[in-house]
């Protein structure tokens, strides 16, 4: 199998050891340049190709996200892993990053021993990269089939996988269309650069309140609030505990913590919890946790949107919603930065709907009106 290269940017000699040295502890994977600014990044990325490039947001010279930018007139883009400080304009610049199409982003610690610091961006670092070597691999073992193949290619049988990526596909004998008071959506890695594109096309009339787990750590979830609510008709926030239900508002959960629905004082009004709960799927907040809340105050009258991203997250929420008569609808492989969260319950047959990312917000609405 192929090696993934890939070349550190980081203005610090000491992140450039730390990512560089990680790199090369995961088997498959070839470290082939730093650069300590953008200027050089760029100069480096034309010449290596490398497949991979982390990428520190805050550089002389030039930011990681005018590097970003200047990236878009490659023909092929290098999956990029940013670097983030801990900071609100670090948070700001992260968002904007990912907006611009970057695969995921670690935050860089601010304390601790250098051992310490070097098992934090380890643990983190880690599963982004083997998921950016996957898709890799995929696409490797894929090229070489097609090319070994003798015989000409025919049309294949509608299926799952061939009937998405250009409309929604509804599978055989399952509702479209039900009468919801709620959505929940639960998205991870690729999340930004989806909710960027999706949120703005949903309508300035929507009829009911938006609920968001986007998988991330403080701070950064307001970041990314506050980016949408200026993209958006619908008033975009970070939830806040006892926030009250309110039609036509998006809230997303708070990174750190954990989010669901209580009921209110008046027995009637539906209420945002916040908590400090364990994490679940080691997420928090966790979209299993919201979903199951979702799924015990709005029987038969709710919709669960599960999106892009690694792991599983969602899936054991999305069958409670199920069998409390709620719609779910997934995102189609093609359409996903990382088809793993929507991949379980579209397989175990919980999709009513698979949907590429450009029909989600008309798959949304269908589903309250």
């Amino acid at each position: 199998m192929n090696n993934l290269t890939a070349l550190v940017v980081d203005d610090t000699i000491v992140y450039r050891k730390i990512v560089g040295d990680i790199l090369k502890e995961i088997p498959g994977v070839e470290v082939v340049g730093t650069a300590n600014n953008g200027k050089i990044a760029l100069s480096k990325i034309k010449a290596l190709q490398p497949d991979l490039i982390t990428l520190d947001i805050e550089m002389p010279e030039m930011t990681g996200i005018e590097v970003l930018q200047h990236l878009q007139s490659l023909s092929c883009i290098p999956k990029t892993i940013m670097l983030s400080t801990l900071t609100r304009q670090g948070s700001e610049m992260t968002i904007k990053a990912l907006e611009l199409g970057a695969f995921d982003f670690i935050p860089k610690p601010d304390e601790g021993t250098m051992a310490q610091n070097l098992a934090r961006v380890k643990e983190a670092l880690t599963p982004i990269v083997a998921a950016i070597k996957s898709q890799k691999d995929i696409v490797h073992n894929l090229r070489k089939k097609i090319t070994r193949r003798q015989a000409p290619r025919t049309q294949p049988a509608p299926d799952l996988q061939t009937r998405t990526g250009s409309a929604a596909y509804a599978p055989a004998g399952r509702r479209t269309r039900s009468t919801s008071e709620i959505v929940g959506i639960g998205i991870s890695t690729g999340g930004p650069n989806a909710l960027t594109k999706m949120v703005p096309m949903l309508p300035a009339d929507f009829k009911v309140p938006i609920l968001i787990v986007q998988h991330m750590p403080p701070m950064f979830t307001a970041s990314l609030a506050n980016s949408l609510n200026n993209k958006s008709p619908l008033a975009v926030k970070e939830a806040q505990d006892g926030d009250t239900l309110a039609a036509g508002t998006i809230y997303i959960a708070p990174g750190g913590r954990q989010m669901k629905i209580v009921a209110g004082s008046d027995g009637i009004s539906r209420k945002i919890k916040i908590t400090d709960d364990p994490p679940e799927n080691s997420c928090k907040p966790s979209v299993d946790y919201l979903f199951r809340s979702i799924a015990r105050h709005y029987v038969g009258r709710s919709t669960a949107v599960i999106m892009t991203g690694m792991g599983s997250d969602g899936s054991k929420g999305l069958v409670r919603i199920k069998e409390n008569g709620g719609i779910i609808i997934a995102q189609d492989e093609a359409s996903c930065t990382v088809f793993g969260m929507p991949k379980q319950p579209i397989e175990n047959g919980l999709a009513d709907v698979i949907a590429p990312l450009d029909r989600i917000a008309d798959e949304i609405v269908k589903t309250v009106i």
